[in-house]
């Protein structure tokens, strides 16, 4: 039995299902999917991570959680991570703070991983970095009884979404089916069973919307847990800020885009994230939110170059190459910089995060 037989038996028994619950299968199926079958990190996966690129970026993000812990009077504080990948992100988190005063000792570690073959990777990188660390499957099993540092980098992107088209009759819902004669999974048009209406314009017609009630719902139990416990959030992801009227959904595979609806489980499948959704759900829960601004600002005001700078009195020509490569690809508008977004989530409201204006949209 192969993960597409699997989804062709549904679609045959129930009728085309959502886009949501294709994604799910591809990348979460316990035997087949994406994530529980394969190691998409690096060069040797499907797609290469920004802390995978270059040490810097885990490393500023170290500091920025060290700088958010002392302006918020220090004491206990549980650092959680979701989607984790191979633990390079926390493994550098780790070192650049590890001689940061006392952080360390008040740290509790939280990994939210749902694949088991990830969390063994994160294991065997982190076991020794940290004494008091621990893996869970959904950020609702993190300690209810200290505030929280949340990171979510890449994270977003792969949850499931949801997409419904302007048609002339109406808003209909892009579902997955199959077709029998040219043996392969199609897009087609269902019932959408509900209205949906964003902004006071009218819509073209063939608009697709876009919607991801998993990143609701998980940003808004962050945002819960942080104004009831205190703490931040954030959140770097490819994506928007405005109405998601596009369709942003996309596979990649070997480094190279690749058909969304062909070998289910055999790819990664991502959709761009909606910022102003996100931020406007956290603001909901009362905390404040920040940004959106974009990768190659948020770290330039970090200061990515001085960390840059420093790494390179002692580095040999080779390694002085591959920091500037990977220095420029996390930081240039025409690559990594610009796509990628930030957005924070604060409980304190008086309290701009390092690297965001007072503006909340800039």
């Amino acid at each position: 039995m192969s993960l597409s037989q699997i989804i062709q038996d549904k679609i045959e028994a129930t009728g085309p299902i959502s886009i949501a619950d294709y994604m799910e299968l591809a990348l979460a199926h316990p035997e087949y999917g994406y994530y529980t079958t394969n190691e998409p990190f690096g060069t040797d996966g499907d797609f290469i991570t920004a802390p995978e690129i270059s040490q810097i970026f885990g490393e500023l993000l170290g500091l920025w959680c060290v700088d958010m812990w002392q302006r918020m009077e220090g004491g206990p504080i549980a650092l959680v991570e979701l989607g984790p990948g191979r633990g390079t992100l926390m493994q550098d988190i780790l070192r650049a703070t590890r001689n940061m005063g006392d952080f360390h000792d008040h740290l509790t570690i939280h990994m939210v991983e749902s694949s088991p073959k990830l969390s063994t990777i994160q294991y065997q990188r982190l076991r020794n970095e940290h004494p008091r660390i621990e893996w869970i499957d959904q950020f609702e099993q993190v300690p209810k009884n200290k505030p929280a540092l949340v990171i979510a980098n890449e994270f977003f992107d792969a949850l499931p979404i949801k997409q419904h088209v302007k048609t002339p009759d109406g808003i209909q819902e892009r579902l997955v089916g199959y077709n029998d004669e040219a043996d392969e999974f199609e897009f087609v048009l269902g019932n959408a069973g509900l209205s949906l209406a964003k902004g006071g314009g009218v819509m073209k017609d063939g608009t697709i919307i876009e919607s991801c009630p998993l990143a609701k719902q998980i940003t808004g139990e962050i945002a819960a847990h942080i104004n009831a416990q205190g703490g931040a959030g954030l959140f770097i992801d490819y994506g928007y800020l405005g109405d998601a009227h596009q369709d942003t959904l996309q596979a990649v595979r070997n480094h190279a885009f690749a058909p969304v609806l062909k070998d289910p489980g055999k790819a990664d499948i991502t959709a761009h994230v909606d910022f102003r959704t996100l931020m406007e759900v956290a603001e909901n829960q009362g905390v404040m939110a920040h940004g959106t601004i974009s990768q190659g600002t948020f770290l330039l005001r970090l200061g990515a170059e001085v960390r840059a700078e420093k790494l390179l009195r002692t580095a040999s020509p080779e390694q002085a190459e591959y920091i500037l490569t990977g220095l420029k690809r996390l930081i240039s508008p025409h690559e990594m910089g610009e796509l990628f977004k930030v957005m924070s989530i604060c409980s304190n409201h008086a309290l701009v995060p390092a690297g965001f204006s007072h503006v909340s949209y800039e």
